[in-house]
């Protein structure tokens, strides 16, 4: 399965207008739960004064991470309309938080969904749509005379280096797409005296 996916480059937000209520939707790009659900609050704080703040999230190469919340609106008429329209844009790690300020006419079932799906719909479509990929951390010792030829894989590769500790045993955690991550660990492991201590 490929560890490539689609996401927005960076936030972006739209509003909409039905029946006298606004609707103010953030969509954010975000890696983990914590991260999302810390927007969230913090999209709360801001709009405290607002009658609602929904939101959905969805999480992982696969999408297979998502939830959502009505925030007191009607059961399902927010929190999911969101979801959906982060799943047919065909994106994941994106929290979409929706503030909604009541106008004082009712929208109903129907029409709340619709609000907020095109709310969603409208700040997904202010930000630009790019392709990641799922990155896994690589740690390893080596020893020290071993330092040029694991130097040269990790140049060769073009992973980052998270931490690097050099001393007569070397350590060193590096940052790799998830594709390549088997074969670089096999690079690294092929080098003599080399130890992998961490593979993700």
């Amino acid at each position: 399965m490929s560890c490539r996916y689609l996401t927005l480059e960076a936030p972006a937000e739209a509003v909409f207008r039905e029946k006298m209520s606004k609707f103010i939707a953030f969509a954010i790009p975000v890696r983990t739960a914590d991260e999302a659900r810390s927007h969230i609050a913090d999209i709360a704080r801001r709009y405290h004064d607002a009658r609602h703040v929904c939101w959905a999230y969805m999480l992982g190469a696969d999408g297979a991470e998502y939830q959502s919340n009505d925030n007191g609106e009607p059961s399902g008429t927010a929190g999911r309309p969101i979801l959906g329209q982060i799943r047919s844009a065909g994106l994941t790690y994106l929290v979409i938080a929706v503030v909604r300020y009541f106008g004082g006419i009712k929208l109903g079932t129907s029409g709340l969904i619709a609000a907020y799906r095109e709310a969603a719909r409208m700040a997904i479509e202010a930000g630009n749509i790019v392709s990641r990929s799922e990155m896994s951390e690589i740690s390893f010792t080596f020893p020290y005379l071993a330092m040029n030829d694991v130097m040269k894989i990790i140049k060769d590769s073009g992973a980052g280096i998270v931490s690097q500790q050099f001393d007569n045993s070397c350590s060193m955690t590096i940052l790799t797409e998830a594709d390549y991550a088997p074969r670089l660990t096999a690079s690294i492991a092929a080098v003599s005296g080399t130890s992998i201590t961490q593979p993700q």
